[in-house]
């Protein structure tokens, strides 16, 4: 017999089964969402906490028509299996499959793409807008987790709901976590309103409503178990009126509800894995006439116990093993992953250096700042999902003598721009920030690639920038900028380092002094310089190697800082070279090879500058980055091309010049 998943093709087909085969089906897709990220890895544990919801969501809504605004977007793999995916499902992710993220040109069904937290309930509002402003009647629903109400974007948006719209269905998927555990006084209230049956509250009217509709539309609607359904929401109604509750029907002792302060009507906290009961509230959610906040509680991991055993770490990983719920194993000795050497740099220095803290916006996993919470626990701040937050209460504290250390990821440290430009940068503070995933995060794609950080530093006063070509020099950059009185920057990349010995006591670095790997060595062949910006002085080695086998002079330069930059030592190669090549894991626009080409037009050098970087685009996802650097031109024989170009070496047979590997 076919699986009711086998029998999805689309939206129309949830309409059509029962109750009770609803609730196979998402029993079949949660086996999927196991079986089928085990090879490849995504976000597991939150896709197992929304299966019910989103089930429920296209029982009572018709997208495209209606629109879902996922915040983050990171769950929407249910969304997809139900919206004329499926055949692709186990492509999430890799090159060439579907995104993992709800994405604008994958599917009409998809009506607006994210991948950053706190952005759903501006755009739904947007969206409400828009819609009333030319008058038409389709429904906007946003979910949104708990963890997105840490994010000031989100309470922007809650100020202006009942002021823009009058009809607007939220649903706060509560969980109690984003990546790591939710903090702050925004998870204590929730878990106030989940635990105090003051708070558990459906209104009178929606009781009303369920009953006044005709026997044979209930049972159509919620399925066999209608009456089962309607008994517990009765007695939740019931709680209503349990000691505690105002005549109002907020909570007692002159506790407001958070939202109808806002001016939303509330209901809930609701069970998310009581598909009668979701449907029941999203049908009567869309009789409102007033905006509507729906708290439904889920579990993150549901079904598969090692998630609901480590929800951390199934929030989004690699391969792993269905039956055992390990990850695939790494291979025997790989290189420790960059954000490891920096967690464990943060112990070593913090143990040395009690003014020295650490601040991450709820990533402490993805920074490896958990490490320093293990070890260090008085010097490590979570401030949920709140970049811009983070980077003024680093602000702060640096003005009272501390060295704040902000761990946040290329592409979320971009959402605090403003704040590092007028609060850190403006102000000369010292604080530090390290900003990992630069470059690219290539399963995710462009809403998580961390390309365009040094095109926006560039520009700021005061700032030093610095990307380190090993692990060893992270821990130097590290420990050099706990040394200074300014803003500092050190990026580096996602994934495993270079497996070089970091050394027990770090060193100083010379502010805006470059390393010369090699120089010149006279030979008399072709001069060309190759400046390798942190990870891609590997590639820069590796085209030496090739071009000094075809009897080219070749100096290799790791520059350390992109900003100061060493303007004597790219002066010196670059009047000596006949090409310079630049290489950086960033865009070509504004990046370190821009610095360098301004370098040369103010010392009137005239040497023509070939930059190895990522075009003015936003690159994809693929399986892996090397592929995409393959795609992109991001390799050694496409410097070597280029350079062959401009020292005008041509022969029948281009290999014959230079070997391209």
């Amino acid at each position: 017999m076919s699986s009711y998943l086998d029998m999805v093709d689309s939206p129309a087909h949830v309409k059509k089964l029962t109750l009770d085969q609803l609730g196979q089906l998402a029993a079949e897709i949660r086996q999927e969402l196991i079986d089928g990220l085990a090879k490849n890895g995504g976000h597991l544990g939150p896709n197992l906490g929304v299966v019910e919801l989103t089930i429920a969501l296209h029982r009572c809504f018709e997208t495209p028509r209606d629109r879902f605004v996922w915040d983050v977007s990171h769950q929407v793999y249910v969304h997809k299996l139900l919206t004329g995916r499926k055949d692709r499902f186990r492509t999430i992710r890799t090159t060439g499959g579907l995104n993992g993220f709800a994405l604008r040109t994958e599917s009409p069904h998809d009506s607006y793409g994210a991948g950053h937290a706190g952005t759903a309930l501006s755009a739904a509002l947007g969206m409400c807008a828009a819609r009333d402003q030319r008058g038409t009647d389709e429904q906007v629903v946003c979910i949104f987790g708990d963890a997105a109400l840490t994010n000031g974007v989100s309470f922007e948006a809650l100020n202006n709901i009942a002021s823009t719209t009058k009809r607007f269905i939220g649903i706060l998927n509560d969980n109690e976590w984003s990546i790591a555990k939710n903090v702050g006084a925004i998870a204590t209230y929730l878990g106030k309103l989940t635990t105090s049956p003051r708070y558990n509250r459906l209104t009178k009217d929606f009781a009303s409503w369920l009953r006044k509709l005709p026997k044979g539309e209930l049972v159509a609607m919620l399925g066999a178990k209608a009456e089962e359904a309607l008994k517990g929401i009765a007695s939740s109604i019931a709680l209503e009126h349990s000691p505690g509750f105002d005549t109002d029907g907020r909570g007692g002792h002159g506790s407001p509800m958070l939202f109808e302060e806002f001016g939303l009507r509330y209901l809930g906290p609701i069970d998310g894995h009581n598909i009668p009961l979701l449907i029941s509230t999203l049908e009567f959610a869309k009789t409102c006439t007033e905006p509507v906040v729906i708290h439904v509680l889920t579990q993150k991991g549901r079904g598969f116990e090692a998630a609901l055993k480590f929800p951390e770490k199934f929030h989004g990983l690699g391969p792993y093993d269905v039956e055992s719920g390990q990850p695939a194993t790494a291979k025997v000795g790989s290189p420790p992953m960059w954000q490891e050497v920096f967690g464990r740099t943060m112990v070593k220095l913090g143990r040395q250096n009690k003014n020295l803290v650490g601040i991450t916006a709820a990533m402490p996993s993805g920074t490896s700042l958990k490490l320093l919470e293990q070890a260090l626990p008085g010097q490590y701040f979570d401030v949920g999902i709140a970049e811009e937050h983070a980077v003024i209460f680093a602000a702060g504290m640096a003005t009272m003598g501390f060295h704040p250390v902000v761990a946040i990821y290329s592409t979320f440290l971009q959402r605090a721009y403003d704040c590092i430009h007028h609060d850190v940068c403006l102000q000369d503070l010292p604080v530090i920030f390290c900003m990992d995933r630069a470059g690219l995060s290539a399963n995710d794609g462009p809403t998580h690639h961390g390309l365009f950080d040094i095109s926006y530093l560039r520009c700021l006063p005061n700032v030093i920038g610095m990307a380190p070509k090993d692990e060893d020099e992270l821990q130097d950059m590290m420990f050099t900028a706990s040394l200074q009185t300014h803003p500092t920057f050190i990026r580096y990349p996602r994934g495993n380092a270079e497996g070089v010995p970091v050394k027990e006591i770090p060193g100083v670095l010379e502010v805006g002094k470059a390393e010369v790997i090699q120089g010149f060595k006279g030979s008399g062949g072709r001069k060309v310089a190759l400046f390798g910006l942190g990870n891609m002085l590997r590639l820069a080695r590796q085209a030496a190697v090739q071009l000094e086998a075809e009897g080219c002079d070749v100096a290799v330069i790791n520059p350390r800082f992109f900003k100061p930059l060493d303007v004597a030592v790219h002066e010196f190669f670059g009047r000596a070279a006949d090409v310079v090549a630049t290489l950086e894991d960033h865009v070509a626009m504004g990046g370190y090879g821009s610095a360098v080409l301004e370098t040369f037009s103010e010392q009137g050098v005239s040497t023509p500058v070939i930059r190895l970087a990522w075009p003015d685009a936003f690159v994809g996802h693929a399986s892996t980055v090397d592929y995409l650097r393959e795609q992109h031109g991001l390799t050694v024989p496409r410097l070597l091309e280029q350079i062959r170009a401009r020292l005008g070496l041509i022969a029948a047979d281009p290999k014959a010049i230079f070997k391209v590997a």
